[in-house]
């Protein structure tokens, strides 16, 4: 009788962020989130996450009660009295701190290539514990230090997010996986738009129910106008086999909701978008308003968007809509500048002054003041023009003006999306 081959251990992991600032709101802690995920993808779960203050009494608490595989711990390392990381890992592991002198002629090159000269507290970042083994930091001067402890690993580094996340790639884990050699896990994340949480789940719910007979996971990743599904499974001694189990279910998902999804991975919808408009050789124009260029933000943000992105208008005011835009004064009283008319004449008019094949126009009610029981806050009207003519939708985004920015942005690049695949 065939033995059904056995999944690894499961390799646990506990991340510790170190700060006041994080305790209280001055700095989101947007390292946990971005380290849970970077170790997911290589099979190690995240059983525990916490926030605790620069306190020796705290971090050593936090230290003797941690009993995942893996220990990160991020904070604490700066050069000033209050990040006592270090001295406190130095207590905790019964050790003491040692110069490298490597380390502290690296720093003294840095301090030097900008023209400081560097203070002792500066160099100091080159004392560390004698027993770690040195993680080494590409972008700063704070390094990192791995230690082990009966069969347990602590790793300690900078709070500094792009300092992290460097350290993390290129040294924390691939020599995580060295240690512990996780069960390998296969992913595949894909992207939707249009549809909230709740809803999507409620469409999709007889596809999920069907994961479990295949051994795949589904998690729910919302964020403002977006969702993102991921599937998961363990690949066991079969990888090929776990990658074909997920892109059947994948394709299953595509045939389901052909019309919220924009794409896989990491990708954005200003992405998408992009690559749509410079595979036709098309060009894009905008005018905002509500928005204050914030579409134009994300359309800029992509490399080479300068092949397909003409430029835009940010009519905020009723006096621009009309000078730039062409807007008829009595359009604007008769139907005010959140309606039909005025948005599908901004698509238009911004369109036509710069000549391009296709263009984009919000105009809408951020808050948190303006809002009327007829056109409350959160009521956007986006138009989208191209060579087949206009068109124009009313959407409701309830909540902080930033939340209303950001969800209709992604409205109207869908909308262009959408128009897109129907025109080809």
């Amino acid at each position: 009788m065939t033995r059904a081959p056995q999944v690894k251990r499961e390799i646990t992991a506990e991340l510790i962020s170190i700060g006041d600032e994080l305790l209280i709101g001055q700095t989101i802690n947007t390292n946990a989130g971005w380290i849970g995920e970077q170790l997911a993808l290589i099979g190690v779960r995240v059983v525990l996450v916490r926030v605790i203050g620069d306190d020796r009494e705290t971090i050593l608490r936090a230290l003797a009660t941690a009993q995942a595989d893996a220990v990160l711990i991020t904070g604490g390392l700066g050069p000033t009295k209050d990040d006592i990381t270090k001295h406190t890992l130095c207590e905790f592991f019964g050790t003491r701190l040692k110069r490298h002198t490597d380390i502290e002629e690296r720093i003294a090159a840095f301090f030097n290539s900008i023209g400081r000269e560097p203070l002792e507290v500066n160099l100091a970042q080159a004392d560390l514990p004698e027993s770690c083994t040195v993680v080494p930091n590409d972008r700063g001067t704070a390094s990192g230090m791995w230690f082990n402890r009966e069969g347990r690993v602590f790793v300690s580094m900078p709070g500094v997010p792009y300092e992290m996340k460097s350290m993390m790639e290129k040294h924390v884990l691939p020599e995580l996986r060295r240690a512990f050699d996780p069960p390998a896990i296969v992913h595949r994340t894909i992207l939707t738009t249009g549809l909230g949480e709740s809803h999507l789940a409620e469409r999709i719910a007889a596809w999920e129910d069907s994961l479990a007979a295949d051994a795949i996971k589904l998690a729910y990743l919302p964020s403002p106008g977006l969702v993102k599904l991921r599937l998961s499974t363990y690949a066991n001694n079969d990888p090929e086999g776990a990658r074909d189990r997920v892109a059947r279910k994948a394709e299953a998902l595509y045939g389901l909701i052909p019309d919220l999804i924009f794409g896989e991975g990491e990708e954005r919808l200003e992405q998408v978008v992009g690559r749509m408009l410079k595979a036709r050789g098309q060009t894009l124009s905008l005018a905002e308003s509500c928005t204050g260029g914030y579409v134009s933000h994300l359309v800029t943000g992509v490399p080479g968007s300068s092949a397909y992105f003409i430029g835009g208008v940010v009519s905020y005011a009723n006096a621009v809509k009309m000078e730039e835009l062409g807007i008829p004064s009595d359009m604007l009283e008769l139907n005010g500048a959140v309606s039909q008319p005025v948005v599908e004449s901004m698509a238009l008019g911004v369109r036509n002054a710069l000549k391009t094949d296709w263009s984009i126009a919000l105009s809408g009610v951020a808050g948190p003041d303006g809002g009327t029981e007829e056109k409350p806050v959160g009521t956007v009207w986006i138009a989208v023009a191209g060579p087949a003519g206009v068109a124009a939708v009313k959407v409701y985004f309830p909540g902080s003006r930033d939340l209303v920015i950001k969800r209709s942005a992604l409205a109207a690049l869908n909308m262009l999306r959408k128009s897109l695949i129907m025109s080809s």
